[in-house]
């Protein structure tokens, strides 16, 4: 899925490289930390934040941006996939809520059970509990679920995740429930009964149904694009208002029922989520911690700049979330047109990136380490390999021969499109690919515009700044999606942003797909990601942590694994409700 990148230059980070990052990262998984090894971002990593919270109170959402979607037909960005997913809509199948490698566990949620397979795997079956409502008291039923799917092809819901169209038999070419038509491959036998039938085996397809693609939508209440204002919820809060780019208020929906959902806790009366707030403004505002900040949480990342002066208080540490993100960030290059299509023009921008310089630019060793693969390291058991050998900090002599034998002795010009918090990482890309010649201009775009920019395929840019996560600890959902050709939009395109279409990676992903021995086909995931490293359509930079300050009033607070190391909406509350206002 996608992972929204919210950080910005930090020009200088004495103070907190001081804590002991001092030997910086060397293409390897190991974070900076203290003169003893240990990493002070991360003391509270794996624990629950505040204790066990009170019921009532407003939750106050500090943020610089808009959600890019909230209709659960589009929401395939790992932050919005949390908050949705988590208040507003229930799947069929969700993350247990833990922190930790607990929650990368699966867990029922709208289904009785994880899914009853058959026919090798192609057939899957989900049974509804029962007594399950939407907010106006009307029954979910497994027909709502269908359409939910089916409206995922529409043209003009683009951005979603795309396991349907990948999965589903007799998809190809089908473009959304308009006129009538539907899926033949989702049958609902009775309201409560819902089967998916597949084009190949999947047996990870559990894992599929925690998207948002698997929450139910009423057809009576689906308003098209609109729905992305005000979707129907079936989770524990409903919608009162949202005034786009500006506010969103929650409140509960009296007709969630605890008693069929053993995820959520729903601890405040209130969620409210204050947008349009500068980055800077966000964290010294939890820093100083006054009045309804207290109970406040930061929905994007502790600017690097901030980072020293949360990493040298230790009240204001003790309330840092910092997991891992598993995403891995990446300059991707537009490989269907020129200068790109050329794979030494590509080796040429691998062996000029500085990625040690990007690090510090994304916030410094103590939150991030340079990626030497396209993988997260828990996809390769623990740590990235290190298949090329270039230095972190690049090999500027190798690039200009690259471009040399490319026919480009004095280098070229281009364009990098990111959103707007990354603009001191896209200076520190700027910076490092000039040393080859390479002259880079930078466009930034709103964070919640982003991914919609990007997608569109016929106005790219050639260079952009993005990232990727795997959907669930397997390869199939990190490569496939990045590099696999045949899924590309031309509206809504997401994940493959290098536009790589390359026959022999497509063909060997296939063949990876119809592996049943997981270990083997672990294996093969593993071998493929180095060999579409040498092809370089991409250049992994990155691997982030997620640092998240919280106010001194917020209890049940943890980074979530399985959504990017974003706080998990289903646990979180305060200690003191009487002292938050909303």
């Amino acid at each position: 899925m996608n992972a929204r990148t919210r950080t910005t230059l930090a020009t200088a980070l004495a103070a907190a490289l001081t804590l002991g990052a001092a030997a910086g990262c060397t293409g390897g998984q190991k974070a900076g930390g203290d003169r003893s090894g240990q990493n002070p971002a991360t003391s509270n990593s794996g624990q629950v934040v505040g204790g066990t919270p009170q019921k009532g109170g407003t939750l106050t959402v500090l943020s610089n941006q808009d959600f890019t979607h909230l209709d659960p037909a589009r929401n395939w960005v790992l932050g919005d996939m949390d908050f949705g997913t988590r208040l507003l809509y229930r799947t069929l199948v969700t993350y247990r809520a833990e922190p930790g490698a607990k929650g990368g566990e699966l867990v029922p949620d709208l289904a009785e059970d994880l899914g009853v397979s058959s026919n090798g795997a192609r057939t899957w079956t989900f049974k509804l509990k029962k007594g399950l409502k939407y907010e106006d008291g009307s029954p979910i039923t497994a027909q709502d679920i269908k359409y939910n799917v089916e409206r995922s092809f529409s043209p003009d819901l683009p951005g979603g995740p795309d396991y349907a169209a990948r999965y589903l038999a007799g998809a190809e070419g089908y473009r959304g429930p308009a006129q009538g038509r539907h899926l033949d491959s989702v049958r609902t036998p009775d309201d409560h009964t819902v089967v998916f039938e597949l084009r190949k085996p999947f047996a990870e397809f559990p894992y599929a149904t925690v998207l948002p693609t698997f929450a139910p939508v009423p057809k009576a209440q689906d308003k098209g694009p609109q729905y992305d204002s005000r979707p129907f919820s079936s989770g524990p809060y409903r919608i009162e208002s949202y005034d786009r780019d500006k506010k969103l208020v929650l409140v509960r929906n009296e007709h969630w029922d605890a008693k069929t959902d053993a995820v959520r806790k729903a601890y405040p009366d209130k969620v409210v989520v204050v947008m349009g707030l500068r980055a800077n403004q966000i964290d010294d505002r939890l820093i100083a911690s006054a009045g309804v900040d207290a109970s406040a949480v930061s929905w994007g990342k502790l600017r690097p700049e901030s980072t020293p002066k949360v990493l040298t208080k230790a009240d204001v540490r003790a309330r840092l979330l910092a997991e891992s993100t598993t995403c891995t960030e990446m300059v991707q290059m537009n490989t269907g047109s020129a200068p790109f299509d050329d794979v030494k023009v590509r080796q040429a921008v691998q062996y000029a990136l500085d990625r040690e310089g990007i690090v510090t630019a994304s916030g410094g060793p103590a939150l991030n380490d340079v990626a030497t693969a396209y993988m997260p390291g828990p996809l390769f058991g623990g740590s990235q390999p290190d298949t090329l050998k270039i230095p972190a900090t690049g090999d500027v002599e190798k690039a200009k021969q690259l471009l040399k034998e490319a026919g480009k002795p004095d280098g070229f010009a281009t364009t990098i499109t990111v959103s707007n918090g990354d603009k001191g990482t896209a200076e520190s890309i700027q910076q490092s690919l000039g040393r080859a010649g390479i002259k880079v201009t930078i466009e930034t775009v709103d964070p919640s515009a982003f991914y919609d920019t990007i997608g569109d395929t016929k106005n790219r840019t050639g260079l952009v700044y993005t990232g990727w996560c795997p959907d669930y600890p397997s390869g199939s959902t990190f490569l496939p999606f990045v590099f696999d050709g045949r899924y590309i939009k031309e509206k809504g395109n997401s994940g493959n942003h290098s536009l790589f279409r390359d026959e022999a990676t497509m063909k060997r992903m296939d063949e990876i797909a119809a592996m049943t021995d997981a270990a083997q086909a672990g294996t093969a995931w593993r071998e493929l990601d180095g060999l579409i490293l040498a092809k370089a359509p991409a250049v992994p930079v990155v691997m982030e942590r997620m640092p998240l300050l919280l106010g001194t009033n917020v209890a049940g607070a943890f980074g979530h694994t399985s959504f990017g190391g974003q706080i998990d909406y289903a646990t979180v509350g305060l200690k003191n409700p009487a002292q938050s206002t909303g």
